[in-house]
């Protein structure tokens, strides 16, 4: 029978305040020109709170060179975070690039030009 936890939910309330606070220590600790307008969209923990993927997206740059980046500085995060949050085991960061928005904007696009040429035929 599995363990029930003393705290619902404390998974998804750490990777929330994972996410604020590395979206203020990226904001404004973070001094690698690879890393530019970062934006982090989720945090995912494990059970154990041993790792945590991070997924962010980008207003202008390069995605490989900022996932480069922010995977370099991941120790420096980490320990900023170590500061912030009281836990026991703060995660090792994974940071990915998240394509949602563009894929978004693509299929928008895809919905645009299937509409307008559906409008010609009418």
């Amino acid at each position: 029978m599995k363990k029930k936890s003393s705290t619902p939910n404390r998974g998804f309330r750490v990777a929330d305040q994972i996410q604020r606070d590395l979206t203020e220590l990226i904001a404004r600790e973070l001094k690698d020109p690879r890393v530019g307008m970062v934006t982090i969209q989720a945090v995912e923990v494990t059970p154990d709170y041993a790792h945590a993927k991070v997924f962010f997206s980008l207003l202008v740059g390069d995605p490989v060179q900022t996932a480069e980046g922010l995977n370099q500085a991941a120790g420096f995060l980490r320990a900023g975070l170590f500061k912030r949050l009281h836990i026991h085991t703060v995660p090792t960061l994974h940071f990915i690039f998240d394509q949602t928005v563009e894929r978004a904007a693509d299929m928008n696009a895809l919905i645009a030009k299937a509409v307008s040429s559906r409008a010609k035929e009418d």
